[in-house]
């Protein structure tokens, strides 16, 4: 049987490209209005499509949609990396002529640049632009293309790897947009356009059905993906999923194939998650999590596993998210729930499996008040639960600027791994006042590792900052060498 793979759309050279721009990302001075009323304002649909002859007309959903999606083109600029270049005739003459022999020689090599294509959804006059995180993430220069064939240069506003969504923004008026649609009334069975520019291919518009909602792929940490048959191939990425309306309701993100190709399966991430995203980049300039603080799986998995081994299992539904861990200190333990507990409701709303959980719990934001649904011993509980941040609090988070670093950091070269017996590290090779200095740091330290994760590369780095300044204690332990050969350890605290 031929194994079925997962397979990103669009910028595909850059999939596996790191977080090196995504983590450079800084935080946005706000406004206090708009840091109290962050939901952004979305232009307003048109009325619906006629229908004749009980067939749905898209062809104003499809002539719409064309002129707001975008053909984004990305570049990431090849890294410049010291080789050590050995003469291959010394081994075989020596020093026959008395001048030392030839030592190993250093020489710089730059990568070729990368280049990627995708799609992308303008949503607001003013040039801002949704598509997809895999598209933009790693770019270091953006060019985007309008249907009417201007050109702009694009810049990051903010990315989420977490929804594999991002905002960037091109400076541009009265700007073709689409109205935002509520994913959650979609019905199984109703017609939508899938536009974008596929293989190359601008402005191009499928049509087809929703095939499923709410599903989990296991591909993004939150996801609760719009299933449709209508095609989507690599380049539709960050494209606009649409209904007959012309209403955007999904940003088209993945496709599901045994060859790379379409076969059928086409994912795009609701509107309904893409809201709150867009409206916390905008803000914030990274996204505000809420955390109920669970660990579950569909209770029918939950079931199907118990009957492998022999066990019957009644909780008296079979919809639902069977809790199999509670954290500690979260808003799920405050509230009273427990391992065993099988959630049905998340603030009113029915919830049959842990992606729409998921997608439920990702429209709020951390201090939010909801109320949370669940059986335990058959019997229906309601609880009132306010939500908290990844770090345990209610408070704001803000993306870490990495300049407070103060650091210009480049891994570590082959004779420093031969001269000090290191396999892995990162050179500071450039400092300033900053957070590392402050604590003592200095030119030529080798940072080896980072809250216990090995420093290989530059976005290894930019990766653990991003990643403790989202952990409860928002601390890096760093173990590192001196320039005189002296193990040292730092802590940096980033609430300093």
């Amino acid at each position: 049987m031929k194994q079925t793979t997962k397979n990103w759309i669009g910028a595909v050279a850059l999939i596996c490209a790191s977080s090196a721009v995504t983590g450079a990302v800084v935080k946005s001075s706000v406004a206090s209005s708009e840091a109290n009323n962050p939901e952004p304002v979305f232009p307003q649909a048109a009325p619906s499509a006629s229908v004749a002859g009980g067939l749905v007309d898209l062809t104003y959903a499809a002539e719409k949609s064309v002129d707001a999606v975008v053909y984004i083109k990305v570049t990431q600029a090849g890294k410049t990396q010291r080789m050590t270049i050995q003469d291959p005739f010394s081994d075989f003459f020596g020093d026959i002529f008395g001048f030392g022999g030839r030592q190993p020689q250093q020489r710089e090599y730059k990568e070729p640049d990368r280049h990627g294509a995708g799609s992308g959804v303008i949503i607001d006059k003013d040039g801002y632009i949704v598509t997809n995180n895999h598209v933009v993430g790693g770019a270091d220069e953006i060019e985007v293309k309008l249907n009417d064939n201007r050109e702009f240069k694009g810049r990051i506003i903010g990315t989420d790897e977490t929804t594999d969504l991002a905002l960037i923004k091109i400076d541009g008026k009265d700007l073709p947009t689409l109205p935002i649609g509520n994913s959650d009334e979609l019905k199984l069975g109703q017609w939508v356009l899938a536009v974008g520019n596929p293989l190359n291919l601008t402005s191009t518009v499928t049509a087809g059905i929703v095939s499923a909602k709410g599903r989990g792929l296991g591909a993004n940490g939150i996801e609760s993906f719009i299933q449709t048959d209508a095609a989507i191939n690599p380049g539709n990425s960050g494209g606009a999923l649409v209904n007959e309306r012309g209403e955007l309701v999904g940003i088209n993100a993945m496709l599901y194939s045994q060859t790379g190709s379409y076969s059928g399966y086409g994912f795009a991430i609701p509107t309904s998650i893409m809201n709150k995203v867009v409206a916390d980049l905008k803000v914030y300039g990274t996204v505000q999590r809420a955390v109920l603080g669970v660990k579950g799986v569909d209770v029918t998995d939950y079931i199907d596993s118990e009957k492998a081994k022999g066990n019957e299992v009644d909780f008296g539904t079979v919809k639902g998210v069977y809790v199999n861990q509670i954290i500690d200190a979260s808003a799920a333990e405050e509230a009273g729930l427990e391992k065993g507990d099988v959630i049905t409701k998340f603030d009113g709303k029915a919830v049959g499996k842990m992606s729409e959980l998921q997608e439920a719990i990702s429209q709020h934001r951390p201090g939010d008040k909801v109320s949370v649904t669940y059986i335990r011993g058959k019997k229906e509980r309601n609880a009132s639960v306010t939500l908290r941040n990844t770090q345990g609090n209610t408070k704001v988070m803000e993306e870490v600027d990495l300049d407070d670093m103060g650091v210009q950091l480049k891994p570590i070269t082959d004779e420093e791994k031969k001269s000090l017996n290191l396999t892995y590290g990162l050179t500071i090779n450039a400092i300033r006042n900053g957070k590392l200095k402050t604590v003592g740091a200095t030119k030529g330290t080798i940072i080896l590792e980072v809250n216990d994760k090995k420093m290989n590369t530059v976005e290894d780095w930019e990766e653990a900052v991003k990643s403790a300044n989202q952990s409860p204690d928002r601390t890096l332990w760093i173990k590192a060498i001196t320039p005189s050969g002296r193990k040292a350890s730092y802590v940096i605290d980033l609430n300093e």
